[in-house]
This record gives structure tokens, sequence and C-alpha cells, in this order.
């Protein structure tokens, strides 16, 4: 579903990505976690377009980011780590808006929005400006507006961020969800027990360079994540003195 191959992304003198290689499949939960810093961010707005990139190649569903940007567009939905939402229109407004965007009829679109908007308790809120939303509100908005046209990818930075443990519970079933019916997830977190128990794969990321990924029992063995993470970061940065 998301090849990235050979990524190198640069600003001046520093490399942020340096040569990341990696490959999401369709039913997959795949978790990237590394420090701040780390080139996460960077990666993912690579991945879904916004950063252009100085070598390597990233393909969805087989299209070229680079070539066909419009259509791989199509085929997924980004969240990022602060969602930037148009502040000055109402919830459902904002809803719609999206909706119409990717072609979503409005027999669907009021299907989807009903479900995940009384799953998140937000309905009554929907006609409320956003402007009025807290953090945690728009970060339900936000994860509404990406699931609304059922896209086939899905990417987040920080995706749990601001979300009270009930919505974060929703979030996790939303995800497994969307990965059973054939979809595929790419996020960003810093929430490593999360991460331990959702994901399917995870990719340990330091300085823009890849340390270690596979499937979870690949990674941490017999161990934890937080303390295999621990490890190579400390090892990472023995080797570097």
């Amino acid at each position: 579903m998301l090849n990235i191959s050979h990524l190198t992304k640069k600003y001046g003198e520093k490399t942020a990505v340096d040569d990341l290689s990696l490959e999401i499949n369709s039913g997959e939960i795949y978790g990237f976690i590394g420090h701040n810093g780390a080139g996460k961010t960077t990666t993912i707005k690579a991945v879904v377009g916004i950063l252009g990139f100085d070598n390597g190649e990233i393909t969805i569903d087989g299209q070229s980011i680079k070539t066909n940007p419009i259509g791989c567009k199509k085929k997924l939905a980004y969240i990022p780590d602060n969602p930037d939402l148009f502040d000055y229109m109402s919830g459902i407004k904002y809803l719609n808006f999206i909706a119409d965007v990717f072609g979503v009829s409005p027999e669907d679109r009021q299907e989807r929005i009903k479900k995940y908007a009384d799953a998140f308790e937000l309905t009554q809120d929907l006609a409320q400006p956003i402007n009025a939303y807290s953090h945690g509100m728009k970060q339900k908005l936000a994860i509404i507006s990406a699931w609304i046209h059922q896209p086939k990818l899905i990417i987040m930075d920080e995706p749990f961020v601001g979300l009270d443990p009930k919505a974060a519970h929703i979030l996790k079933g939303m995800m497994r969800e969307l990965c059973d019916n054939g979809g595929a997830i790419f996020f960003s977190t810093h929430v490593l027990e999360v991460a331990e128990k959702l994901c399917d794969k995870v990719a340990i990321i330091k300085n823009g360079k890849l340390i270690k990924s596979g499937t979870m029992d690949e990674v941490k063995g017999d161990s934890s994540l937080e303390n295999v993470f621990l490890e190579l970061e400390d090892k990472k940065e023995d080797s570097e003195v």
C-alpha cells in the first residue's frame, strides 16, 4: 500500500531523513517512533505530498507521490500533529466540505458523520464554529474527516495527543476496523505502550536514520517496546561518542 524507498530529505546542510526505506502493506497498522527531531514528521509530510524530497521514491498503491500527487491523495487521509482546521466553519460544514472534496455521496456522508460523531460524542457540537472547539474536539473532528471518504491509507502524526481515554479507545477500534477491511495505517507516536499493543509492525528512527523495523515480535522480542527503544537510543548515542 505504501512504499518508501531510499527517502532522503535535507534542509541545507542538515539531513533530516537519511536513506529511509519502509513498506506498509494492506491490513497493517504500522507504528513510527523516535525522539523529537528524529525525522518522523518530515517523513510523514513527504509521504502525503506536503514536502518535496531530495532522493528516493514514495508510492501509494503503486502510484508515485512525485508524478501523480492527486491520484495518491485521493487514496489517503492525513491527520497532522496539530489539526489546522478552518476555524470560521462549523463542524458540520467542515465535514461536508471534506466530503465534497472527495466526492462522497449525500447518503454515505450522512451515515458516516452520524456514526463517528455519535461515537465521539461530538454530534451536539457540530453546529458550533470550530474556533469554539477545544483541542480534543478539533482532534476528533479531524479524525472523522479522515475517515469520511473511507481511504485506503491513513497517515497520522501523534493522533492520540489531546484525546481522552474513551476517544483514544474508539480511535484504536476504528484503526483496527479499517485495516481488517484491507486498508493500512502509518502513524507516529510517543505513546509506546499504545504502539506495542496496537501495531502489527513498527519502525524506530533516530537522527533521520532507520535503526530497527519489523513485526512487533521481531523488534521487541521478549522485552517491551519501551525497553528496546531506550536501549537502541543508548547504543546509538554510545556509538556517536
